[in-house]
Order: C-alpha cells, then structure tokens, then sequence
C-alpha cells in the first residue's frame, strides 16, 4: 500500500517553541458540541506539536442553566445565552457553530462580519440559496472557513483519495454510496423534532446524511452534473411532547442517479429508516485498474481490488488495514491495529482548521470550505427539484 505524502512526521519528541493560542466560541452543547469540545481538548496533547492551542472561551446556548452545565463539564471558562454577545467577545477567534441548521447562517455572517474564522457543522445552510450568502459573507470578510464534513479526515477516506489522485485506480467509472441509519423507525417512538421540520432542518436524510456522502462524491470523484431522485415520507405525522400532532415536510429516504462531470456515474441513497444500520456510511469506487469498498462502521479498514495483479484462482477484494504509522495522521496515536474512532475525525479536522488559521495555509482541497457546502447544497436542491417533477435535473453551481 502506498505510503501517504506528508503524513509520516507530524507527531514529534517535543515542540519547538510556543504554539499560538486561538480562542474557540461554541454555539451549541449537544451531539456536535460535545464532539468538538472533546477534539478540542485532544489535540494540544495528541496532535503533537500542535499548530496552535484552542483556548475554550466560551459557549452558547439559550437555556442558561443547560448551557452553565456544558460549559462546567466541557471547560469552557464562561457562557452566553446571546450568540452575538459572544461572537462579540474579543478573545475570541473562532466561532464554532454547532446549532440546528436554522441557526447556522445568521450567526455564522455575522461572526464573518465581526472577523472571526469560522466553522460551521453540516449542511452549510438549508438550501443552496442561503449556502451561497453565507459563502458570500467568509469571502468578504476574509475569514477561514470550513463546513465540518468530517468524513473527509478519516484516515482511509484520506488514503483513498491519494490513491485516486496517483492514478492508482485509473479512470473512475463507478461511485455509489449510502448512508443508513434507523433512529426514527417506529418501534423507537421518536416524537416530533426540529429534524423533522423543514423550516428549522431544511430537509431530511437528504441534509443530514445525504450531504455527507454528496460531499464524498465530490472530494474523491468530483463535480455532479446531473440528477435523478426520489424521495420519500414515511410517517407523515408524529406527537409532540404535549400530544398534539405535527406534520413532517422532510424526506424520510431519498434515492438517485447521478453523473460526474468526468463522465463518472453514481447513485446515492440515505434513509434513517435502515433496520439494523446504526451509521453505516458505506460507498464503492470502481475504476480501470481496481475497486475500492470502505464502511465506516469499520472505519479502520478499506477493502481493495487491483484489476490482474492476482492469480485468477486467489482474485477478489482484499481486506487492508488503515492503521500503519505512514497512514494519515497515525503517527499521532497508537501502535499499528491499535484502533482509533469517529470522535478522531474531529480532531483531525480541527487540526488542519487551526493550521490554516495559524499558518494562513488554504482549508480546501482537503478540508471543505464554505464554497464545498455549497456545492453539496446545490445538489441536495437539484434532488429536491428532481423528486418533485419526476425528472432528471442538470446542476449548475
């Protein structure tokens, strides 16, 4: 297995000097909140020597005793139930914005006004339309930014796309991908949520799985140019907490057809409806010299197929473990086999967004930056229009 450039001496004996200090400002305390708080405290002594330091400034939230609580338990040295009383704070730097997707692009344009490096959780916005203002606004202000696709820090994800980049798999015929899970089928009794509100979510399994493995399709393959889509509700109607009842306007599932702008084609498929799929992140690549299978409930592996390099008796895929010290960012952690987990692409990611900031390095190709989220808000868009008209959509970024 190739060895991954730039990826075999970033942990080291000791620092040389003082890294800088860049202040983090946390929206948000729940799954991503809890998340990214943890990478922050991971990487000063994991990601050694670290490009800079998070310094855990404060955190936002609207119920002041939830948000007290987070900021006790997290670390964070003060809290705000006003988001822009701490976008205003001078100390800090980077705003992290891990609320509902209704609150991603307010804050975040106003955290680009006031100069902050941003980074902002998945989907960009709700649509295309509210993606490309908020694209507009890093771009104005010449802030870092990035949409935190955190897949594309996974170490096998990242030894994939070096393989393509080499011209080791050839040309790319094939990407198809699906995402699973299963969390509001009916035996779990999930009431009525803001991910299941259009308004808030924007849409459904299409923004909140789909946009990882569009996202996917465009860091390992490239541009989508077409689409052809379904979508699908299955319950239509769930309980609120007080009994009354509440309609769901988002897709439950959704299925398409794609082409590449490279003349690669696809399908993608995302339901939170997949009994016995907890977040199972699976895709296939398959070009002219071999094929490439990757599940992220076995992140640590890849499973590879070299076109006419075995014995026609002993053919077919084989198992590769993604764990030797020359894979990405392994020299950071544990002997080879000695596994690591989802929480590590987090850490990886901020990582690179701290390089860039500290280093004014760019955040793309490798991180997803605000256009990235855009391009995957485009796509997302085109499904909707293509499930509605029963028709393939062109994209046009």
């Amino acid at each position: 297995m190739a060895e991954t450039p730039g990826f075999t001496t970033m942990a080291g004996p000791k620092a040389e000097g003082e890294a800088p200090v860049v202040g983090v400002g946390m929206l948000g305390y729940a799954f991503m909140g809890k998340a990214h708080s943890n990478a922050f405290k991971t990487i000063p002594y994991m990601m050694y020597p670290p490009p800079a330091i998070p310094r855990m400034v404060a955190i936002a939230g609207r119920n002041e005793s939830a948000v007290a609580e987070a900021a006790r338990r997290y670390g964070y040295e003060k809290y705000y139930t006003d988001w822009r009383a701490m976008v205003d704070d001078p100390d800090v730097q980077l705003f992290d914005n891990g609320g509902p997707n209704d609150a991603h692009a307010e804050p975040s344009i106003y955290a680009a006004q006031a100069g902050k490096h941003i980074l902002c959780e998945k989907p960009l916005g709700r649509t295309a339309e509210e993606s490309k203002i908020m694209w507009d606004a890093v771009e104005k202000a010449g802030v870092k930014h990035m949409v935190a696709f955190n897949y594309r820090f996974v170490p096998a994800i990242r030894q994939i796309r070096y393989l393509i980049e080499s011209g080791a798999l050839g040309r790319i015929y094939h990407f198809r991908a699906v995402y699973l899970q299963e969390w509001i089928m009916p035996h779990y009794n999930m009431p009525m949520i803001w991910r299941l509100q259009k308004d808030v979510a924007g849409s459904g399994s299409l923004g909140d799985l789909g946009a990882h493995i569009i996202d996917l399709a465009h860091y390992l393959v490239g541009g989508i140019s077409s689409v052809a889509a379904l979508t699908k509700t299955f319950i239509p109607e769930r309980p609120w907490g007080d009994g009354t009842m509440g309609k769901v306007d988002v897709d439950d599932a959704f299925v398409a057809a794609i082409e590449f702008e490279n003349g690669a084609v696809g399908t993608l498929e995302a339901t939170r409806f997949a009994g016995g799929h907890k977040n199972s992140n699976c895709f296939e690549i398959n070009g002219e010299k071999g094929s490439i299978r990757f599940n992220l409930e076995r992140m640590n592996e890849m499973e590879v197929f070299w076109v006419g390099e075995q014995p026609k008796e002993t053919q077919g895929f084989h198992n590769v473990l993604v764990s030797e010290g020359y894979h990405p960012w392994w020299s950071n952690w544990w002997p080879q086999g000695h596994m690591i987990g989802w929480e590590h692409t987090f850490i990886h990611e901020i990582t690179h967004l701290l390089d860039c900031i500290v280093n004014d390095q760019p955040v793309g190709p490798h991180g997803a930056t605000f256009e990235d989220g855009y391009r995957a808000a485009v796509v997302c868009d085109a499904m909707v229009e293509s499930a509605a008209g029963r028709r393939t959509v062109d994209v046009k970024y």
